[in-house]
């Protein structure tokens, strides 16, 4: 009787494993903060190694970095060079949208999550900032008053997605992109205009 040949040995994709880690890793820290989030949960979650989230981000803090950083890119996303006139659509559709609504949902909570890390809300912090900054630039020439203002609207879309994701404070919760709009576009009028 022959032995039957071995299978051949499994093929990693490292692209595969390292997204993988990183939306859990985003949706432990958005839910459980960072103090609270271990990289052995994270990796048991996600079906790894642990290691490997040394190989991929270097450490705890790394991954929260790329989170941040990701986060970020979701909130860029589709958006390019936002007109000040797109702005309070953009931000609608970006709440309301079933497509995002988990992932922008996760990406704010994340932003707003105090980590109990000093380096961590640094990071967090610099994101909030450098998120802020953008839109003032996308209001025309930067100016304190403008950031100021930015930073308004962008607690407010921050607030938005609070109550309507863990909160689930009604009409809000249910409102449509369509019913949002409006309101954003006089919230943002009467901020940066």
């Amino acid at each position: 009787m022959e032995t039957p040949e071995p299978a051949p040995p499994r093929r990693r994709d490292a692209t595969r494993t390292r997204q993988l880690l990183l939306d859990v890793a985003k949706r432990r820290f958005a839910r459980d903060g960072y103090s609270a989030t271990t990289v052995r949960d994270i990796a048991d979650e996600a079906g790894v190694n642990v290691a490997l989230i040394s190989r991929y981000f270097t450490s705890k803090e790394g991954l929260f970095e790329a989170c941040l950083s990701s986060a970020v890119s979701e909130l860029r996303r589709d958006s390019g060079e936002i007109d000040i006139d797109d702005v309070a659509a953009d931000i609608a559709r970006r709440i309301t949208s079933s497509r995002d609504e988990q992932s922008m949902t996760e990406s704010m909570l994340l932003l707003l999550r105090t980590s109990g890390d000093e380096r961590a809300e640094q990071m967090r912090r610099g994101v909030i900032q450098a998120i802020s900054e953008r839109l003032a630039v996308a209001c025309g020439t930067p100016s304190p008053d403008r950031l100021l203002r930015a930073q308004l609207v962008l607690a407010a879309s921050l607030g938005v997605v609070v109550l309507r994701s863990s909160l689930r404070v009604e009409p809000l919760t249910s409102a449509s992109e369509d019913e949002l709009a409006a309101p954003f576009t006089d919230l943002i009028n009467a901020l940066l205009r």
